[in-house]
């Protein structure tokens, strides 16, 4: 490679990361209502790449008073003190903006980051909770590098992506950095989306090497519980790809779990309450190949019947009993029954989470544990 076209390589790897970051930190337009009477413009700030010596990082989050009251944003509390917060103090009156100005420190290190901002506003009881993250880099790298998992052109740090907890009712919202790796602009479609899933990428087309968010919704259904993966096919100018792991959809998962809040504290005192007689069921030592048939017994000391809505296990092969619902003061047992063919030899944890009704315990974690030989 001549020297002027390796300068000018260099000189379009840079642009692409300055572009990256300027992307970064632009408001979107659209708005989130998070209290009665208040809009936000955004619930995560993702920084995208950001070179560690670079210094400091800022953003700001804009709210909106769209009710007939003034509203005061009590106190925004950052989990740690890399994080700097200042907001409007005065109160917003109706039809006026307000701000949330947030700077990250930028000095933890050249690692992946992840800020919540637990955010109190006077129109609603429970706390809002806002993001910023980014990553740190050392120095900047190869669009390639830092977004491995490739569809085409289109890339992403990884297929499998994370968008947390929800509640029967509501929604819940998330965005992921994405890379166009290719020298000309790109045209995202998606195609076969789960229900209950939306996705979409800004800016459409994406740039030339350059990054884009990819911002995606899951709406909970009554029909769906627990840990639920929804998948999309993503289309490059019209074409699908598979990937550089040999798939074609990208998965998106989240754990869907009941709403109590519509109830008062002594409703759930009073609502469903299962009292295990063991968390974790030990199995021993046993040859790999065999199957662990675990008991789990509890009483339900609640008021009110308990049910289980799902049953979800990190493993690969399991199945589990019918869980009868319990009736108050009622003892139940049911089983899991744990395949251990596929499993590594050596000391072993199976995780088995249950959704129930119960206000005070709508997630129950339950324990297999044993040695594999």
């Amino acid at each position: 490679m001549c020297y002027l076209c390796e300068v000018m390589r260099i000189i379009r790897h840079i642009l692409g990361f300055i572009a990256a970051v300027v992307l970064s930190c632009t408001l979107s337009s659209a708005q989130t209502k998070v209290s009665p009477s208040v809009e936000i413009d955004k619930m995560v700030h993702n920084f995208g790449d950001i070179i560690h010596r670079s210094g400091p990082v800022s953003c700001t989050f804009n709210l909106k008073n769209t009710g007939d009251k003034p509203v005061v944003i009590y106190n925004v509390i950052s989990t740690c003190g890399c994080t700097d917060v200042d907001w409007t103090r005065e109160p917003l009156r109706p039809g006026q903006s307000g701000k949330i100005s947030v700077t990250y420190s930028n000095d933890e290190g050249a690692y992946p980051f992840d800020k919540t901002l637990t955010t109190y506003i006077s129109d609603t009881k429970k706390p809002i909770l806002l993001k910023i993250r980014g990553v740190s880099i050392e120095e900047a790298k190869p669009l390639k590098e830092l977004y491995p998992v490739s569809y085409g052109p289109f890339a992403l740090r990884e297929s499998h992506i994370k968008c947390g907890n929800l509640e029967q009712g509501g929604q819940k919202s998330d965005a992921v950095m994405v890379a166009n790796t290719s020298d000309k602009p790109i045209k995202i479609d998606f195609k076969d989306v789960d229900e209950n899933l939306s996705v979409s990428v800004s800016p459409n087309p994406i740039p030339a090497g350059s990054t884009a968010e990819m911002t995606f919704t899951i709406t909970a259904d009554r029909k769906i519980w627990g840990k639920n993966t929804y998948h999309t096919t993503p289309l490059v100018d019209g074409r699908e790809y598979r990937s550089s792991e040999g798939k074609t959809s990208i998965g998106i998962w989240g754990y869907t779990k009941e709403n109590f809040s519509h109830l008062s504290q002594d409703e759930k005192m009073k609502g469903p309450r299962p009292t295990f007689d063991e968390s974790t069921y030990s199995f021993g030592k046993i040859k790999r190949g065999e199957t662990v048939h675990a008991t789990f017994t509890f009483k339900n000391d609640g008021k009110k019947c308990f049910c289980v809505y799902k049953v979800d296990a990190d493993a690969r092969k399991w199945s589990h009993s019918t869980i009868p619902a319990a009736a108050p003061g009622e003892k139940v047992s049911f089983r899991v029954h744990l395949d251990t063919e596929n499993l590594p030899v050596g000391e072993h944890l199976t995780i088995v989470t249950l959704t129930t009704n119960s206000p005070l315990r709508p997630i129950v974690n339950l324990f297999i544990a044993g040695y594999i030989e």
